[in-house]
């Protein structure tokens, strides 16, 4: 028997006066190997490759998060993705590298609000509060890998496997309630 659980695809799982946990929109994702000199990549994506692990950049609407020593992950709208890919195969002769379009592999949840970070703490044993804002970092939220990025003091967003999404979506949405109840 085949049992599949639904999730959404779009709009808010739970909110409440401590947090909103909603979904964002699709976007592309391409998850970048390399190593060596990475100017003619940077040349190509139009921006510098952070050096640091938990390192964010961004041009435009194109965000690079530094997950390892030679890795990152790239966001960027759905429709740019064929173009970075070509661009990045132009150059793939004198830089060799890998580039693989992740883009239908996970979903993005936005946990934001008064006590996001604590609703974090629920699932994660990470201490929130020392990833700084306009970082990120690989973790684990109820012994799921994520990435986990901090926007502001008070939002986040995590990056989810499909198969994990609705597991950690009602973890989260029942969290979020247990914050609003005051019952942790």
């Amino acid at each position: 028997m085949n049992m599949r659980v639904s999730f959404p695809t779009s709009g808010t799982l739970a909110e409440s006066n401590a947090a909103r946990v909603g979904l964002s929109s699709a976007n592309g994702r391409l998850s970048l190997r390399a190593r060596g000199d990475l100017s003619p990549l940077n040349n190509t994506l139009g921006l510098v490759l952070p050096n640091r692990i938990g390192a964010r950049v961004s041009s435009g609407a194109v965000e690079v998060v530094h997950l390892g020593p030679d890795e990152w992950t790239i966001h960027c709208p759905v429709d740019d993705v064929a173009g970075l890919v070509a661009a990045c195969a132009n150059i793939y002769a004198a830089h060799p590298h890998s580039l693989v379009d992740i883009s239908g592999r996970e979903v993005t949840v936005v946990i934001e609000g008064p006590q996001a970070a604590e609703l974090l703490t629920l699932g994660c044993a990470r201490d929130i509060d020392t990833i700084p804002v306009g970082e990120a970092r690989r973790t684990n939220f109820d012994g799921v890998t994520v990435v986990l990025r901090r926007d502001a003091a008070d939002r986040f967003r995590m990056d989810i496997w499909n198969s994990f999404a609705p597991h950690l979506g009602h973890l989260l949405e029942t969290g979020c309630k247990e914050l609003a109840a005051e019952i942790v």
